[in-house]
């Protein structure tokens, strides 16, 4: 099967997920809130698996910025624990994240153009960047009015800047892992590597919004 029939099937089943856990929050399930911290509690494993596996001159040589990484993830722990008690909010977040994420994507590769920071991250442009900011906001945008049938001059700075954490938040990710020395934290969803690698938008993102809303 080729990597990119497995990321249409794995990306089917995130959103049948999804769908299953909205529809546990019609019937009274906590179900986003739990849904999120175990998909956080995830890539907490991950990075500990990869930490135990690591050659020890590397985690000596970065042990503050694995610890510092780790604790965040704890941070980010809690955040989705309180921030999964509003399922319209941890909407949002996903859905400016994805149509930022795609948006990039499509862009990085229509335009091409300069790198944004190549020892990172062969792949990511400003070109995309732009995209996907300018995606996730008009998906943010679009939310306000489908929801609630009226523009909401809030949510187009929550797009941008919900599209902006979450883009350095994949940086973020890919500095990790360049410093471990791996393509993907692991293998758990095919075609998308590890939790870490696919939810990485979530690293600056959520924690602000808890933030915000604390």
């Amino acid at each position: 099967m080729s990597n990119t029939m497995q990321r249409i099937i794995v990306g089917f089943v995130m959103v049948l997920i999804a769908v299953l856990a909205a529809v546990g929050e019609y019937f009274g399930i906590p179900a986003v809130k739990y849904l999120s911290m175990l998909i956080v509690l995830g890539m907490i494993i991950e990075l500990t698996i990869c930490l135990c596996c690591a050659p020890k001159d590397i985690l000596k040589k970065n042990i503050w910025l694995f610890a510092t990484f780790f604790a965040w993830l704890i941070v980010m722990f809690v955040a989705a624990a309180y921030v999964g008690t509003r399922p319209w909010i941890m909407l949002l977040l996903l859905l400016i994240i994805s149509c930022a994420d795609i948006g990039a994507w499509f862009f990085g590769k229509m335009i091409g153009g300069d790198k944004m920071w190549e020892r990172l991250s062969a792949h990511k442009t400003w070109s995309g960047q732009i995209g996907g900011i300018i995606c996730g906001t008009i998906a943010s945008i679009m939310y306000g009015l489908l929801g609630a049938d009226v523009f909401m001059p809030q949510l187009m700075w929550i797009g941008i800047g919900i599209s902006l954490l979450s883009q350095y938040g994949d940086l973020t990710a890919s500095w990790i892992k360049r410093k471990l020395g791996l393509k993907d934290f692991s293998r758990i969803l095919p075609g998308h590597g590890g939790l870490l690698d696919r939810f990485d938008g979530w690293i600056y993102a959520l924690p602000l919004i808890w933030l915000i809303m604390l």
